[in-house]
């Protein structure tokens, strides 16, 4: 299988998911979807590489607008190569006061709940819930792109882990191999964690806990994927259901596989 982590400095949780297979022998393309975390203060170097070499030229970007406030617009922002769509998956309304906690999953009112695979899995699902606009237009930027879409939220693990996840679904990788790929992000979650510290509003949030609190599991998303197939019919029926055409869902899975 093809290498997917990729060093990109001032970054520390990105890959690319080409060389994935699907269930009728065909792969994901590389080059086509990028997922990482957050790229607010990225050093020139990084931009170049992502955008020349790497061929970015679609930024999802995943985090409340909050977060955006609280670490300032980023080099990409400004760069005309690039177009940087902005699709919340937690409302400014909810996050208002509470950007870190909402972004991280921990609940204001209950810091000490116990955050096991269920937990993730229903929050995961929240997304779908309370921001399907958003994560119907994600999906709908991976569709039309004409480079690389690079999918990121704070971290780069559950928001835009959920997101990649449906992505996969609909290019009809099996689900052992999504949550195999999700749960990647473990092997590097003490650098997610260095790295969240010095943004600000997290490190406060983050006092405390421990590491393997914002560990991906993989049974989280195995619960997540089973879920949204018995409750929708996998990601094709969540997006029939949200207005996609099939043909706007084959325009998805072609501009992803090969």
């Amino acid at each position: 299988m093809t290498q997917r982590w990729i060093v990109v400095e001032g970054l520390v949780n990105v890959r690319d998911l080409g060389g994935l297979p699907t269930r009728d022998g065909r792969h994901v393309r590389t080059g086509r979807l990028l997922r990482g975390d957050s790229v607010h203060d990225l050093p020139a170097a990084s931009v170049e590489h992502l955008v020349d070499v790497l061929g970015v030229r679609d930024v999802v970007d995943l985090r409340t607008g909050v977060e955006r406030d609280l670490v300032g617009e980023g080099p990409l922002d400004a760069d005309d190569r690039v177009r940087v769509h902005r699709h919340s998956l937690v409302r400014d309304s909810v996050a208002r006061g509470h950007a870190a906690e909402a972004a991280l999953a921990i609940p204001w009112d209950n810091k000490t709940v116990v955050r096991d695979a269920a937990f993730w899995a229903r929050h995961y699902g929240s997304y779908l819930r309370g921001r399907p606009d958003s994560v119907s237009s994600a999906l709908r930027v991976l569709a039309s792109g004409s480079g690389a879409t690079f999918v990121h939220c704070a971290a780069g693990k559950d928001r835009t882990g959920t997101v990649v996840a449906m992505a996969l679904d609909v290019a009809e990788v099996p689900h052992e191999e999504i949550v195999t790929d999700y749960a990647l992000s473990a092997e590097r979650i003490e650098a997610i964690i260095e790295r969240l510290m010095t943004f600000p509003g997290y490190a406060a949030t983050l006092a405390g806990r421990s590491v393997a609190d914002e560990a991906p599991r993989p049974e989280a998303m195995s619960a997540f994927l089973t879920a949204l197939a018995d409750e929708h019919g996998g990601t094709v029926g969540w997006l029939r259901a949200h207005g996609w055409s099939a043909a706007d869902i084959d325009d998805l899975r072609r501009r992803l596989t090969a």
